[in-house]
């Protein structure tokens, strides 16, 4: 009875020193997800952990290719290098991987003479058994750690149910990254075609008019009308310091970030670089006490601004403008005005002249403001000049790309 007792505590003592070790791994597992930005390398540090849970002599760590219909190889230990190469790509439902991969549980294989007959390599004829353990997020395989036994052994009912909560954990991180990426590539797109669309707006317009009166230039000087043909030149040199200006406007765009402390120490800046560069009075009001914008709303609003400020810049003749946040119940009010020519005539609406709206680039704003859920307004001032504002909801739903 003494030892039985004693076998017993033993037992005890044995489970609640694994139960410890379980919640370290977890803590550390979760504690790593946090602040870690390369998913695959994360993996490969938690192999030697997994191995060590199920008492494995080599591993492997695996994560679903593009495509999803293979899983590529992320990191290996202890294994042979013939099988590291041979096993680099390896289809997705692969004989007994792909049977615990669909299950989407961690389970152990013993005998692995499929795999030795699929790569005639002799170790996995001299394997005794493998774990393996899948990544799985919302059904959708994302990765397995293989991890390989040198003598076969049952896993304990804990470990299964710790591999389990890891695989939870690291699909999750491994979909995120996913995720993450496809947002990236989205985003750069956009960006890149906005970028177009301001090069088209500015640059390509003015270089086409100034083709077109380089052919009238020469159509002139070839018949020897020099009053009519000096007329022409005049008006490609103009054209051309207009798409100089252009240009360097552009450049400062493009180069232009946006402070790392966020949207109102940037637009708080402005006024001073505004003035340095074109010579107008910027002034620049917040009325809104806590903007709490996400970090994507306030790069589009900061882009937003500037086209705006360039508008007033390159076609404006205005001597002083003004910035200003707002609230208007749950939306947010950007303005930015002028006391230059206008838009319009007074009393026609922007719409009526399309080409005109389209030189001052309110379709690049327009574009911007539907990816905040908002919308770009068009005024002429009744004292003169003119403003744009753009009108978007605190919290904007995601705009369809």
């Amino acid at each position: 009875m003494a030892e039985t007792a004693t076998t017993e505590h033993e037992t005890a003592d044995a489970r609640g020193s694994y139960k410890l070790q379980a919640l370290r791994v977890l803590s550390e597992v979760t504690t790593s997800l946090a602040g870690e930005h390369d998913i695959e390398a994360l993996l490969g540090r938690f192999l030697g952990t997994m191995m060590r849970l199920a008492g494995a002599t080599a591993g492997a760590v695996r994560v679903a290719a593009s495509g999803g219909a293979h899983l590529r190889l992320v990191a290996a230990v202890g294994l042979p290098p013939e099988v590291s190469e041979r096993e680099r790509l390896v289809d997705l439902d692969c004989g007994a991987c792909g049977i615990a991969m669909r299950e989407g549980e961690a389970r152990e294989i013993r005998g692995l003479e499929p795999c030795f007959a699929r790569t005639g390599l002799p170790y996995f004829r001299d394997c005794c058994s493998m774990v393996v353990v899948p990544l799985r997020y919302q059904g959708r395989i994302l990765g397995t750690y293989n991890l390989f036994l040198a003598t076969p052994g049952t896993i304990p009912e804990e470990v299964a149910l710790l591999f389990g909560s890891i695989g939870e954990h690291l699909g999750m991180a491994l979909e995120n990254a996913r995720l993450e990426r496809e947002n990236l590539r989205m985003t750069l797109t956009r960006e890149r075609q906005l970028m177009a669309n301001e090069v088209h707006d500015s640059l390509a317009q003015t270089l086409a008019y100034i083709k077109m009166r380089l052919a009238v230039a020469q159509e002139s000087l070839a018949a020897g009308e020099r009053d009519r043909t000096g007329k022409y030149l005049g008006d490609i040199r103009q054209a051309l310091d207009t798409a100089y200006g252009d240009l360097r406007e552009l450049l400062g765009q493009f180069r232009s970030r946006m402070d790392p402390l966020g949207l109102v120490p940037a637009l708080e800046r402005l006024p001073e670089t505004f003035a340095d560069r074109t010579g107008i009075a910027l002034q620049f009001a917040n009325e809104v006490p806590d903007l709490a914008l996400t970090a994507d709303q306030e790069v589009q609003v900061y882009h937003i601004v500037q086209e705006a400020l360039a508008n007033v810049t390159r076609h404006s003749g205005a001597r002083r403008a003004r910035l200003a946040l707002r609230e208007r119940g749950d939306e947010i009010e950007v303005t930015v005005e002028d006391d230059g020519l206008g838009f319009f005539a007074p009393g026609g609406p922007p719409d009526e002249h399309p080409q005109r709206a389209r030189h001052l680039g309110i379709g690049i704003m327009r574009e911007r403001a539907q990816r905040l859920g908002g919308r770009i307004e068009t005024a002429n001032l009744p004292q003169g000049g003119a403003r744009v504002q753009l009108v978007f909801p605190r919290r904007a739903a995601p705009a369809a790309a």
